[in-house]
């Protein structure tokens, strides 16, 4: 196979001797032989050192800026494999390792990654160039690191031409779980995608609407805001500035990006709540300039500062305010503490990274905490070794225990135990003494399988490579005049839920409420957001819910339309109301008055009859009809009188059936039986033979009164069939139900009416014509009289009926009902009990005879006189009797005789006057 080699120089060029690169190995920080080895990558140091000007040559300075931290997590990997080693997970494998330090500068990570590449047991550093690097042996089987994700994501397409694991402690860029990208990156924390989600849980828990973000201007500072964003979006939190800082100190605009962000930060009076994604030494700085300007604000910090000792150590760093951060899960790394303990004792020729720390301690050891701390991160190495001859060394490891960071640590140690757990699987059958036993793609895929046990629990990459830990939220807060770190909860990111110890964590949790920082205030319950012209949704204002709306929560979107329309809500309302249930009781006023007249009514009805009993073979009872029928009426008063009940309490589906079908069918009863009275006393009294020939025909009482009453129980009958009147509840009424009987069927409703209103009519038009009966017998004037107060009742109720709601609507049906039943009722009853009580003497035979025979005697005249004036065609239509007497000469010994032709009762004969008598009684007997 064809392939081209590349050779690896040297490029780290010092100013001393200890530093300076004379072959590849003087760029190692720290290693160790080994069957098989594993590269490290660590930003041991801060940044580095740069000219003034732009390079001119491919020149890589030596580094500033001592990480504590990171030196640490190389310790850890340090330590892990050597545990390894003298354990029998490898049944005799030995671990070596080479880790470099990439000076958080990816320039100088892919230079070490170059070596990771290059072929092993090459003399020269050889990179093959291959088509297929499926046999390829390189120097290293794995990589621990990077430090940062930026450095991740750049070291990581490099691995990936041989698909050389790298195992990263503390890259948590969201973009490296894309396997497409990055196939051969894991790394044993969550993405940031989880842990953005938890800051913007946080966040909104508390509720904080009104925020500013702080990152480096890199990969990871880009990548971690717009993850951040996306959960703030989702979350309903606003950022109101964002302030990127650039990612080296070096860089020229570093401290006046710093300025303008602290600026920003002061001028945003709104904004009390920072969310920073910035690397350790980036806060420093930031921190150190926001305590010169007083700013008290909440600070969220991301996993890489949560933890870090030495910002917290800053001289005033209370002055600041509350931080809270979100730091990995920390575990039991009580053997590593056991190796700080001993570091001392260990060579330093092969460690570099310890021997500059030993130094650091020779130059700043008589310095206090933080000024210590100061020292060593301030410390170049070029200065360093121009002054360590200076200076005996001197060992401090408590120094190392107070700066160390549990969470990085132990997954750092989890890198190494999974890359071991890894080769394990590999050498089950092979003798991986040898370095070309396996390949490091053939580990890739064991390494896919790995599973950890922490804590009793079992641990595994998911198919992005990460590993599923949950997140330590840690609190920041005093404690005997200094600053500590404390675990205030647990995030879960599986359950995206805190999980508090005790109740003490959980208020401090609650405390942090108490701040506010929101675009507008909060919204209370009764009321909702209207977003203003911002074109953030955080600002808004806030207006009263409308009626029948409510909010119960603050700061609601919107407000909630009350459930039904049995619900009611004011404005400005936290919750919704039943309705109240409106209909016309018992209990009302108006209800009993209408009550008591219809009792009355009914106690009326009682006492006619009483009287008609008494008085049964009166001619007033005779001349009513007779005791039957006067009875059937007052029966069908009673009716009407009972079914005004039914419109009265809550109205329910019987009730709505029964009243109207019991009103139309009494009533058409009532007027079926005056109607045949009418005809019989318009028969009685009528002179006119065509008339009365009509009106023998039409009278027959019983089939008049069975068919009249029929009709209205048939119409009744389908209306309650096809269309039946129901219970209807009525909103008209904003907050009020009003119970109502819908009559089903308004078409029906007003078929029955104007059945009734014919049948009145008719009955009016025959009473109407016998208007002129002899005057203690005038029963068909009365009789209209009541049908013309029928008509006017209903006439007046229809428009009333029709503009009337609410739970008085029954009792104006009431009333109409009321007044035509007492108008037909007085009207026919009444005078005849006045003539029974107060006028007995005209309650005679001989007084009902003397009225007749003088009514018919009168009528007779009229009727003949008529018929002459029309038979002689004169123009004297005055003409008194006397003078149509003269004209036909018929006056006989001494009496005047007409002939009426075409009478019935005079049939062409002439008509002495004494017949009068006899005609009278045929009257008085007919009725």
């Amino acid at each position: 196979m064809a392939f081209v080699t590349f050779l690896i120089p040297c490029f780290v060029i010092g100013t001393d001797i200890a530093f300076s690169c004379q072959n590849t190995d003087d760029f190692v920080g720290a290693s160790s032989p080994g069957d098989i080895v594993i590269g490290g990558l660590f930003a041991v140091h801060s940044e580095m050192l740069r000219p003034e000007e732009y390079p001119i040559k491919p020149v890589i300075q030596n580094c500033a800026g001592f990480e504590i931290q990171i030196f640490l997590q190389t310790l850890a990997m340090i330590h892990a494999i050597e545990t390894i080693n003298n354990s029998t997970l490898l049944s005799g494998v030995t671990l070596g390792y080479e880790i470099y330090d990439t000076c958080a500068e990816v320039t100088k990570a892919m230079a070490s990654a170059l070596r990771f590449l290059s072929k092993f047991n090459s003399p020269e550093d050889v990179v093959e160039f291959r088509c297929n690097y499926s046999d390829y042996i390189p120097r290293i089987k794995a990589v621990v690191g990077a430090s940062y994700s930026e450095v991740s994501m750049a070291v990581s397409r490099l691995l990936a031409l041989q698909l050389i694991p790298q195992v990263s402690p503390a890259s948590s860029a969201e973009i490296l779980s894309d396997k497409i990208r990055f196939p051969s990156f894991f790394r044993t924390i969550p993405s940031d995608f989880h842990q953005t989600r938890a800051m913007a849980h946080l966040i909104c828990e508390s509720g904080w609407n009104w925020i500013g973000v702080i990152a480096t201007d890199d990969d990871n500072g880009r990548f971690a805001l717009e993850s951040f964003g996306v959960q703030a979006m989702a979350n309903n939190v606003c950022i109101a500035f964002k302030e990127m800082l650039p990612a080296y100190l070096s860089d020229n605009t570093f401290h006046t990006k710093v300025d303008r962000a602290i600026e920003k930060i002061v001028k945003e009076t709104r904004v009390n709540v920072i969310v920073v994604f910035m690397r350790q030494f980036h806060v420093l700085k930031l921190f150190k300039k926001a305590i010169e300007r007083n700013v008290n604000k909440i600070w969220i910090a991301s996993d890489n500062w949560a933890a870090a000792v030495k910002i917290s150590t800053i001289p005033n760093i209370r002055q600041l305010g509350t931080i809270v951060g979100f730091g990995f899960k920390s575990g039991d790394i009580s053997t590593f503490q056991d190796f700080l303990r001993k570091l001392h004792e260990k060579p330093t020729d092969n460690n570099k990274f310890l021997h500059e720390y030993i130094m650091l301690l020779s130059v700043c050891a008589h310095l206090e905490y933080h000024d210590f701390q100061m020292c060593i991160a301030n410390q170049s190495q070029d200065d360093l070794f121009q002054n360590v001859e200076n200076n005996h060394q001197i060992w401090r490891d408590d120094f190392l225990n107070a700066n160390i960071e549990p969470g990085f640590i132990r997954n750092t140690i989890f890198a190494v135990y999974a890359i071991a757990h890894a080769i394990k699987g590999q050498c089950k059958d092979r003798n991986c003494k040898d370095p070309s036993a396996f390949t490091p793609w053939e580990l890739l895929e064991e390494l896919k399988k790995v599973t950890v046990i922490d804590d009793g629990k079992e641990i595994k990459f998911d198919p992005n490579g990460d590993m599923s830990a949950s997140y330590d939220v840690l609190l920041w807060k005093e404690i005997d005049g200094h600053v500590e770190i404390t675990t205030m909860a647990e995030y879960d990111p599986e359950k995206g839920d805190f999980i508090f110890e005790d109740e003490e964590k959980k208020k401090e949790f609650l405390d942090l409420k108490k701040v506010q920082s929101t675009c507008s205030q909060h919204c209370r319950p009764g009321q909702m957001k209207k977003v203003t012209e911002s074109p953030h949704t955080c600002c808004y204002e806030c207006v009263h819910c409308p009626e029948n709306h409510y909010s119960n929560q603050t700061d609601m979107d919107y407000c909630y339309r009350c459930n039904n329309k049995t619900y009611w809500a004011p404005i400005n309302s936290t919750t919704c109301y039943r309705k109240t249930i409106h209909f016309l009781a018992w209990s009302d006023w108006f209800a009993i008055f209408l009550l008591l007249l219809s009792a009355f009514g009914v106690v009326l009805i009682l006492s006619i009859s009483i009287i008609f009993t008494k008085n049964l073979n009166t001619p007033v009872v005779k001349a009513s009809g007779g005791l039957t029928v006067c009875y059937i009426i007052l029966f069908s008063h009673f009716l009407i009188f009972l079914s005004t009940v039914f419109f009265i309490d809550e109205p329910t589906e019987f009730k709505c059936k029964t009243r109207q079908a019991l009103f139309g069918v009494s009533f058409a009863l009532c007027i079926s039986c005056i109607l045949i009275k009418s005809l019989k006393i318009l028969l009685a009294f009528s002179f006119d033979p065509k008339l009365q020939n009509f009106l023998k025909c039409v009278y027959k009482p019983v089939p008049t009164v069975v068919t009249c009453t029929g009709i209205q129980v048939i119409i009744c009958t389908f209306w309650l069939i096809f269309r039946t009147p129901f219970v209807k509840q009525n909103f008209s009424i904003p907050r009020a139900i009003i119970l109502e009987c819908n009559e089903g069927s308004i078409v029906a409703f007003g078929i029955m009416l104007g059945y009734i209103a014919a049948l009145a009519f008719i009955c009016f038009i025959f009473a109407f014509k016998g208007r002129k009966l002899p005057e203690n017998y005038n029963e068909a004037k009365f009789i209209t009289f009541g049908m013309l107060i029928y008509f006017i009742a209903w006439i007046v109720f229809i428009p009333v009926y029709a503009t009337t709601f609410g739970k008085y609507l029954p009792a104006v049906e009431i009333i109409v009902v009321l007044i035509s039943n007492y108008g037909i009722l007085c009207c026919t009853f009444l005078p005849k009990c006045y003539i029974i009580i107060y006028k007995q003497e005209t309650n005679t035979k001989s007084a009902f005879l003397q009225m007749i025979y003088t009514y018919s005697s009168k009528s007779a005249g009229s009727v003949a006189v008529s018929q002459i004036s029309l038979d002689s065609k004169s123009s004297s239509s005055r003409a008194t009797v006397s003078d149509a007497c003269k004209s036909e000469k018929n006056s006989v010994n001494g009496n005047c005789h007409f002939q009426v032709p075409g009478q019935r009762l005079i049939k062409g004969k002439v008509l002495p006057k004494n017949t009068a008598r006899t005609m009278a009684r045929k009257r008085l007997s007919s009725i």
